[in-house]
């Protein structure tokens, strides 16, 4: 069952979502020397830079050893408004401070922009090269997912009652009819979220209270974010305030 942390400020949100981050990379890095992580978009890069900008995280990120991948993007240019990549450069590897050791990043290649499925299948060959020949591996393993959600219980570009929720070959799945736009995206699949070692999502604001009390309070339900809960059960840590977790019933809710 996965666990859901509630703070009473995003202050104290972000130093919990640090502790935790740290402890994952320490995890990772003891075990093969690197931190393979996958992001979203959405609000997810601003709070990650508020958790590892702070005073708090000085000397505790080892940027060097971090490989950023995308849990989905957007068919746009890399410095376009909607691109996830843009967003996060925006939100903290531009900020971070002058002389740091620089993560790997690696972003969608836009040469494919006009067609998404080579798009995806580019992104599938680029995790081939940093984690394993495919024929070795079944699915890519990364150490730590962090995950948004949307209003809908949509997680990556997965959403609900789409065909791409029974996808079960692809690594990285094309999506062309995106209910959000922009509608062309590409996707890790459920699979591949299903073989991460541990994952988080992060949800806050009122506006959030409404779908988590759909997610917690029907376990078996089929939105997206439910799935992802079902699927890797207790590697899965729901960060969120106060706010969006009022009136959501869950009896292993710690309030902190």
């Amino acid at each position: 069952m996965a666990h859901l942390n509630a703070y009473a400020s995003k202050d104290a949100l972000a130093s919990a979502l640090l502790a935790f981050i740290v402890e994952r990379q320490s995890h990772a890095i003891n075990r093969h020397d690197r931190f393979q992580v996958a992001v979203s978009g959405g609000s997810l890069p601003s709070i990650l830079a508020q958790a590892l900008l702070s005073e708090e995280a000085e000397g505790q990120i080892v940027w060097d050893k971090w490989q950023i991948f995308f849990a989905d993007e957007r068919a746009v240019p890399l410095d376009d408004e909607d691109s996830n990549f843009g967003l996060l450069k925006k939100e903290l590897l531009d900020k971070l401070p002058e002389g740091t050791p620089q993560p790997t990043v690696v972003p969608i290649d836009t040469d494919y922009l006009d067609d998404t499925q080579e798009l995806a299948d580019q992104y599938e060959q680029a995790l081939v090269r940093y984690f394993a020949p495919r024929d070795s591996v079944l699915k890519p393993i990364f150490d730590l997912l962090l995950l948004g959600c949307g209003p809908d219980g949509h997680t990556c570009s997965l959403f609900p009652g789409h065909e791409l929720l029974r996808e079960n070959d692809a690594w990285v799945a094309p999506i062309e009819d995106s209910p959000k736009p922009p509608p062309k995206r590409i996707t890790l699949t459920l699979p591949v979220i299903k073989h991460a070692i541990k994952a988080v999502f992060v949800a806050t604001g009122a506006g959030k209270q409404e779908i988590l009390k759909q997610i917690f309070g029907d376990p078996e339900g089929g939105l997206p974010c439910t799935l992802v809960n079902h699927v890797l059960e207790d590697k899965v840590t729901w960060f969120v305030d106060y706010p969006a977790v009022e009136g959501v019933v869950y009896h292993k809710k710690s309030l902190l």
